[in-house]
């Protein structure tokens, strides 16, 4: 543990941020795996929403840095290749 006042203030911030980031990176699988989920179901509109859903928290991501901006097209393209097929 740091003895320095603004370094104590450094180690807290980092666990606040890490907790942040730990949950946002959850949200976003559990996002993605609905999405997938929907799309082994087969239906179509549960995919659709799902879809819809997670391309939100994927841009979302970006904006706040768990990603970067052509990892996040990678994976929006994906799933709408993937959603395409479906129908």
């Amino acid at each position: 543990m740091p003895n320095i006042k603004s370094s104590k203030k450094d180690v807290i911030a980092s666990k606040i941020a890490y907790e942040k980031n730990k949950a946002n990176k959850s949200e976003l699988k559990t996002n993605l795996k609905k999405f997938d989920a929907a799309l082994t179901a087969g239906d179509k509109t549960a995919a659709e929403a799902a879809y819809k859903v997670a391309v939100k928290s994927v841009d979302q991501a970006v904006i706040k840095g768990l990603l970067h901006k052509n990892n996040a097209a990678r994976k929006k393209s994906s799933m709408t290749l993937k959603l395409n097929k479906l129908a």
